[in-house]
């Protein structure tokens, strides 16, 4: 039967305790790692958030009740000890930051008994994900659980202090919003008083940070929970945290230069890496060009190389057919890869064409510099001599090719440079590469709206030598918008916004949102901008990406205490759920099953 306190105060945490304590009584709190009986001696191993502790129990040193409690122990039990501190009498654990110490136990309280668990309680499980969010309290009882959300926790401490100093306030902004349907689906809520009417969950503080800027707040920032309906990925949640911050009377420098030193002082007190100052800067024209994305990861090389010119009066029908539809060929060197096996081969093939791709060239230079092609019959000789001389081809190299519309080749070599590296080891998790993404297009076209969408959003400001391509050429326009990304990861992004009432009508109108409509979606925002609203600008952090990166850990699920899985829903809690008719009734909802 579980015990009660009784009064008993914990002195140390497991790991707060060495060999400086040797000879003081003390007493730790904690879950039972393991129990070993030895015959007359039992061995404990005592676990709390800081570590472990070896805990050994003597009949003649604890009597006979507490020893017949120790006897009872198995893993998880909660337990508070009182004991001696000694140095360990066998050989040192190098493993362990107690290593070289033990109690010796002279009184044992059994709080709380536990069953036998589904899974042991061990770093780095093989146990599958689905139990472990299943019994998600016991799965973020590990060690290496333990240490993410600790890290967490840390990160958010050293950016509160520092945007504290640097004259930034904290407010918290609504949950319960206006829906503006812009990009990803709301999440809606019901309102009881207002039937028929409906709130929306933020997906972003975007409209209420910028009416604290005209409300005069100067520098805001926040740890905002937001909500996206979408699909997920490793990097993705229905629910998600951002560092959110915004600024007035800046611009784009200002911005940067506040966050460079931000993320240099959460990277070196956090993890103790340093982040070289200033951190580089490529457009976004640049990063697509080179590497295929707008969030490159520059750890290694493996650039895209350019080859339209080469093959522009070539009789090889799909890189004709792409050329003469208004699209490139481009290719990637994928340096000691020329005798990949075919089965290899036709496996990036499959992986090309889940990016949009109808298929994948290749020229395979074997080690005695012959060749092997899927498409050399088609070519002449020296139209393929001048691909592999473009694409700097040495013996032993693969050479890939995609041909298409530019987006959809940016899309499958920048993905595929990526699926290359991981396969062949290029990367270290370790390596940490920051990279500012800037001169975004305004807009970016919609194949399936058939129109121009705001790559960012409606606030967005064009850069001012840009202004005039709105009325003449908007699809070249360049915004005032910036990314920072981290190995591959966009970590976050922000712009300056537009604070002038004739650019914000423009934006609003080359959009295709009415004068009626914008008020009715952001007419706080307009009337609010009607009384002075100084220029602004901002950004926010992923900040479950930036933990992600920070543990190299392989998902954000595993830096988050309770997350969902990929269908949106919560294993342990099994929500979403359904809820009681009388409920339903009071809001005014009726569910109809789909046919």
């Amino acid at each position: 039967m579980a015990e009660s306190m009784k009064g008993l105060k914990r002195t140390h945490r497991c790991t707060e305790v060495s060999n400086q304590n040797t000879g003081e009584t003390i007493t730790v709190m904690g879950w039972v790692q393991k129990s070993r009986n030895k015959g007359g001696i039992i061995f404990v191993d005592l676990r709390d958030r800081s570590g472990l502790l070896q805990v050994i129990f003597e009949e003649e040193k604890c009597g006979a009740e507490s020893f017949a409690k120790a006897e009872k122990l198995r893993s998880e039990f909660v337990v508070a000890i009182t004991g001696e501190v000694a140095l360990r009498a066998g050989g040192i654990n190098k493993n362990l930051a107690t290593g070289d110490i033990e109690i010796i136990a002279k009184d044992i309280r059994i709080l709380s008994e536990s069953e036998t668990p589904p899974f042991p309680v061990e770093e780095n499980s093989k146990t599958k994900e689905d139990i472990r969010l299943k019994y998600r309290t016991l799965d973020l009882r590990r060690a290496d659980l333990q240490r993410n959300l600790m890290l967490r926790s840390k990160v958010v401490s050293i950016i509160r202090n520092f945007l504290a100093d640097e004259g930034f306030l904290e407010i918290e902004t609504p949950i319960l919003n206006k829906s503006t349907p812009e990009g990803a689906r709301d999440y809606l809520v019901p309102s009881r008083v207002h039937p028929g009417s409906f709130y929306a969950l933020p997906q972003s503080p975007q409209i209420f940070k910028q009416l604290l800027m005209a409300a005069g707040y100067d520098r805001y920032y926040q740890v905002a929970k937001c909500f996206r309906d979408e699909d997920l990925r490793a990097d993705r949640q229905p629910e998600f945290t951002q560092i959110d911050m915004e600024l007035s009377f800046v611009d784009i420098e200002d911005v940067l230069d506040v966050n460079e030193r931000l993320l240099a002082r959460v990277f070196k007190e956090a993890i103790d890496v340093k982040v070289p100052l200033p951190i580089p800067r490529m457009t976004w024209k640049e990063a697509m060009e080179r590497f295929g994305s707008d969030k490159p990861d520059v750890r290694f090389g493996m650039e895209l190389v350019n080859v339209t010119d080469v093959v522009k009066d070539c009789e090889f029908a799909v890189f004709k057919g792409a050329i003469e539809n208004g699209g490139s060929v481009r290719a990637i060197n994928v340096k000691g890869q020329g005798g990949m096996p075919r089965k290899k081969i036709d496996a990036l093939v499959d992986f090309a064409k889940g990016y949009g791709a109808k298929g994948l060239a290749y020229i395979a230079i074997q080690e005695d510099g012959s060749l092997k092609s899927s498409f050399a019959k088609f070519m002449k000789e020296e139209e393929i001599n001048a691909l592999v001389e473009k694409t700097e081809g040495k013996s032993g190299d693969l050479l890939l090719f995609a041909a298409d519309r530019d987006k959809i080749v940016f899309s499958v070599l920048g993905a595929l440079r990526c699926e290359m590296a991981e396969q062949l080891g290029l990367v270290s998790k370790d390596d940490y590469r920051f990279l500012w993404i800037t001169e975004f297009p305004v807009f970016e076209w919609s194949d399936e709206e058939e129109r121009y969408q705001a790559m960012h959003h409606p606030f967005t400001m064009p850069m001012e030598e840009d202004l005039e391509m709105l009325d003449t050429d908007m699809g070249k326009a360049r915004a005032k918008a910036y990314d920072i990304v981290l190995n591959g990861v966009e970590l976050g992004g922000g712009s300056v916004r537009i604070h002038q009432d004739d650019i914000q009508e423009k934006m609003f109108e080359l959009l295709g949102i009415s004068k009626e409509d914008a008020n009715d979606r952001f007419g706080f925002l307009l009337t609010a901008f009607k009384y002075g609203v100084p220029p602004h600008a901002g950004i926010a952090f992923g900040l479950d990406r930036m933990i992600m990166l920070m543990t190299g850990a392989d998902s954000i699920r595993d830096v988050i205490a309770f997350p969902k899985i990929k269908d949106a829903s919560c294993l342990m809690s099994n929500a979403p759920d359904k809820v009681d008719e009388k409920q339903l009734k009071e809001l005014c909802i009726e569910v109809v099953n789909e046919q």
